[in-house]
């Protein structure tokens, strides 16, 4: 029974404390067990969300999981376009995201009236979206990609092929320069992975000197450039897994230095830090609004869910098929 009379604002997040003697580990299990309900987590929520989610993963894993379940409620840990994204992909399920004021900075940085102006410029391209995206955005989109498999989707199409790909900039000028293509991008980017000061990366490097740089796509080419390793937020941990190395200075959400922790406990994995001074380390503040006290709140109330119309749905769903449908051909 969900109960209508709990305060909340705006966004639709529960604003309402947590008595202070509650067990949250046990009680959201208990809840989960009772409305057979699904967790899944990104790599840069907290620690305690990460160890207590049924699956944790990047954008690609969590929207085959969100596909793939049989249970009744899915909460989503992410942003909100994640929380989109598993809807579109489970709309006979309820999908609840802790709280809905976890936007993302890259998502915003594309907003659909403007992006659908932009592609009116260019007639018949085919449109590469970024997960990292609206649903409003999706339904303009031909096919999504994700950073783990975006070089493969696009070497797909035929080297002629008119391409437009958005919003991330840095990811789309990555691609380019990797497969050889002149695709059009949009001019967006992640605030997360723009911040990153190579300098102070330098800088680090002369501390630990056999340290390697693992860096996501959506970094500057700047810092891509010394970097030792570029990959995905899945593809640096199976790296970071995999290299004998010991250390590592990581440029991406510093969320996923606890799962290459747990994973290797004999390493050491050192955050790159941020152009601001005063941070060790660089956070997404819009994925650290999910907590665990929100996430109780969430599934106690079952509240704030992802609603999507129907025509919605329809269209942004076949774009999001057809990435899953190639990442299955293409042995992703």
């Amino acid at each position: 029974m969900v109960n209508k009379n709990i305060e909340v604002d705006k966004a639709g997040f529960l604003n309402i404390p947590v008595p202070a003697e509650i067990d949250l580990v046990q009680a959201i299990n208990e809840l989960k067990k009772e409305k057979n309900a699904v967790i899944l987590a990104h790599y840069y929520q907290e620690d305690a969300i990460q160890d207590i989610a049924d699956y944790v993963g990047d954008s690609l894993a969590l929207a085959r999981w969100a596909a793939q379940t049989d249970a009744d409620i899915i909460v989503l840990c992410g942003v909100d376009f994640m929380g989109e994204t598993a809807k579109i992909l489970s709309p006979g399920k309820r999908v609840f995201v802790p709280d809905l004021n976890a936007g993302c900075s890259l998502a915003d940085s594309c907003p659909a009236d403007e992006f659908d102006r932009f592609l009116r410029q260019y007639p018949g391209y085919t449109v590469i979206s970024y997960v990292n995206t609206s649903a409003a955005i999706k339904v303009l989109t031909d096919v999504v990609v994700t950073s783990s498999n975006a070089r493969q989707i696009v070497e797909s199409f035929p080297p002629d092929a008119k391409l437009i790909f958005a919003p991330d900039r840095n990811l789309g000028n990555y691609i380019n320069s990797i497969t050889g293509r002149n695709m059009v991008l949009w001019n967006g980017a992640c605030h997360v992975h723009e911040q990153f000061s190579l300098e102070k990366i330098l800088e680090l490097k002369k501390q630990y000197p056999n340290a390697l740089v693992l860096a996501h796509p959506e970094c500057k080419s700047a810092l891509l450039k010394v970097a030792d390793y570029i990959a995905s937020t899945s593809g640096l941990l199976n790296y970071a897994s995999r290299s004998e190395n010991k250390e590592f200075i990581v440029a991406t959400e510093s969320g996923i230095l606890h799962e290459m922790t747990k994973n290797n406990p004999d390493k050491l994995f050192i955050p790159a830090p941020p152009n601001d001074s005063t941070c060790a380390c660089n956070e997404c503040n819009f994925m650290k609004l999910n907590t665990m006290e929100k996430l109780y709140n969430c599934l106690k109330y079952e509240i704030p869910e992802i609603y999507i119309a129907e025509e919605v749905v329809e269209k942004a769903v076949r774009p999001i098929n057809k990435m899953l449908e190639l990442s299955e051909k293409l042995g992703l």
